[in-house]
């Protein structure tokens, strides 16, 4: 049985039989294309957590008031990539057969693969709804298979055509664009198409949800590896990601591509922890 971190996520103390919701963080960025430190943001975002309220106005819900546990980063294998999947792998699937949500903070988009293999396997009709800047559908990147520009194409290469829902997209390749046309439901530069997802999937089909944060602008968002102009505002992604939590059948669940020492001022870690705290309260 997982035992609670030292510190922990704001007020997600409670103990592993109780909780509903089970956070770790995969601290891991070592296939990162461009500026690396998104293996810093699990630990940024627990310790900056305490800088907001446990209560949402938004919703009208406390982070008091429901039942979440973080255990803690995952000690994982730097250097060895399917390795750290492995794990990361094996922290979702044991969260998922003691019948509870994994919320993962990354670390890399590639964390996402791990935990999304165990619940694909859980819930082989499962679905991928995925916020992002990047469409994250190259089949290698410089040679490299699993990499953070790959992820989504190996996710693909689990469940096949239709099941991917892609939101806030405005940079990739021309491939890989051509590729989302033919394979993927993408929806690209907005997030304003989510309200739709209910009549495509429905309220009990399996989701995973990814979050990748640099879907935000960079005026609000600087503290990212690879910015990219054009993107939603704060609220416009608090809304959209409420949207999802609390409408679809949410199985698991990551946030991802925090490197918090790229924004001094803390506003892009703070910015995280909100979209967190809400996640939590929808789900």
């Amino acid at each position: 049985m997982l035992k609670n971190n030292v510190e922990t996520f704001l007020a997600c103390d409670r103990e592993y039989d109780e909780a509903r919701i089970v956070m770790f963080g995969a601290p891991f960025d070592s296939t990162t294309s461009f500026r690396p430190g998104t293996r810093f943001g699990p630990n940024a975002v627990r310790s900056e957590s305490f800088g907001i309220e446990t209560y949402s106005p938004y919703q009208n819900k406390d982070l008091e008031d429901i039942s979440v546990m973080d255990s803690g980063d995952l000690e994982l294998r730097i250097g060895d990539t399917e390795a750290v999947l492995g794990q990361i792998e094996e922290r979702a699937s044991a969260i998922l057969s003691d019948g509870k949500l994994p919320l993962m903070v990354g670390g890399e988009h590639l964390v996402t693969l791990g935990a999304f293999r165990a619940a694909a396997r859980m819930y082989p009709d499962i679905h991928i709804v995925h916020f992002d800047a990047h469409a994250d559908l190259r089949d290698d990147y410089l040679g490299v298979k699993l990499s953070h520009a790959c992820v989504l194409r190996r996710c693909w290469d689990i469940v096949g055509d239709d099941r991917i829902h892609q939101f806030g997209i405005r940079s990739g390749e021309r491939a890989e664009f051509e590729f989302a046309k033919a394979h993927t439901d993408m929806h690209p530069f907005s997030l304003s198409d989510v309200t739709e997802l209910y009549k495509q999937i429905g309220g009990t089909k399996p989701v995973y949800f990814t979050l990748d944060l640099d879907v935000l602008d960079p005026s609000v968002f600087p503290g990212t590896g690879t910015p990219e102009p054009g993107g939603v505002t704060f609220d416009e992604l608090r809304r959209a990601a409420a949207a999802v939590c609390s409408s679809l059948n949410v199985v698991a669940c990551d946030v991802n591509e925090l490197s918090p020492h790229y924004d001094h001022s803390g506003i892009s870690t703070a910015a995280a922890c909100k979209i967190i705290r809400e996640i939590l309260l929808a789900l």
